[in-house]
């Protein structure tokens, strides 16, 4: 298929780590950007949106909506951008066991009502954020047609949350693309293990890993995820799913010897207990992607860390 054309794109989830990230790069492409971010109490923007305030221009245009709510329909039904991408989300693993019915309505609320408002609109293309999340654990490298084996709520959260995606190109023609990135990581990132370690070994605390350290994932730098979603922007085929990672796993326990040394830090490494629902092995086959779009993951974990830790070092984290 021709290429699409990058115009204009309504990202939302924008404030966060990756929409951040995303959008700054699609501001640098010259993209007309509208950047969805939750509202507060008083109705403006959460201060995470402060990943984008610091940049001059160009900058996007800010649309403060509470996408669990169901007014956000008419507010994204009004939005003239003529691809959408959905990364919004509460991404935060732990907290969807103390909060299962927070997490899992937020996330497949706010997916139904972008699909809704998509299906009224009419945007050229949609993009649903799915997770690596919901494959589980895997002794192969993982394939878009690997089972499902969420472990967790906010894993099965996000397969509800792409199945209903595709169930909407399925019955209404809607021109859905679902992503399943690959434990994302790099600058601005405030959880998880890559950027809780970095944290941890500034200040010269422990850095405490559950269980034994031998569980892995396939750690994706930021960068590399963004180009693989502005790739598919361009050339991703409605109804398709598509793996975004780099292909090489790496252990808990590797990650936490490379911040240790990369940053320079005396840090000891501890062991606690196992996390609930801990997958052992995650490891992705992109080869749908590459072969869809030409993309590749370019960025090494090392190289990556090596990123992230100078720029919480900068920002005195």
């Amino acid at each position: 298929m021709a290429q699409r054309t990058l115009r204009s794109v309504l990202v939302t989830g924008a404030g966060g780590f990756m929409g951040s990230h995303f959008t700054e790069r699609l501001l640098d492409l010259g993209v007309e950007v509208t950047a969805s971010v939750r509202r507060t109490s008083d109705q403006l923007p959460r201060p995470h949106a402060r990943n984008l305030s610091g940049r001059g221009e160009p900058r996007p245009r800010y649309l403060a909506v509470d996408l669990a709510g169901a007014s956000s329909v008419e507010v994204l039904s009004a939005q003239e951008a003529g691809i959408w991408v959905h990364l919004a989300a509460d991404a935060y693993v732990p907290a969807s066991f103390v909060q299962p019915g927070s997490v899992v309505h937020n996330n497949v609320m706010s997916t139904v009502h972008v699909l809704d408002a998509a299906r009224r609109r009419g945007p050229e293309l949609l993009i649903v954020a799915s997770s690596s999340e919901v494959y589980g654990h895997h002794d192969e490298p993982i394939t878009e047609t690997s089972p499902f084996r969420p472990t967790t709520p906010y894993a099965a959260s996000k397969v509800a949350t792409e199945q209903l995606a595709l169930s909407y190109h399925r019955t209404f023609g809607l021109p859905v693309v679902v992503a399943r990135p690959f434990n994302c990581y790099g600058p601005r990132h405030l959880y998880d293990v890559i950027p809780l370690f970095i944290g941890r070994a500034l200040r010269g605390r422990p850095l405490v890993i559950n269980g034994d350290g031998s569980q892995t994932r396939d750690f994706t730098y930021a960068s590399d995820t963004v180009e693989a979603l502005v790739e598919l922007c361009r050339s991703g085929t409605a109804g398709q799913v598509f793996n975004i990672g780099s292909g090489v796993d790496t252990s808990v326990l590797e990650v936490a010897g490379l911040v240790q040394r990369i940053s320079g830090s005396s840090s000891e490494i501890r062991h606690g207990p196992t996390r609930p629902g801990e997958v052992r092995r995650m490891c992705s086959d992109s080869t749908a992607l590459t072969e869809a779009t030409g993309w590749r993951a370019v960025v090494p974990i090392e190289e990556g860390v090596r990123r992230t830790v100078e720029h919480a070092r900068a920002a005195g984290r």
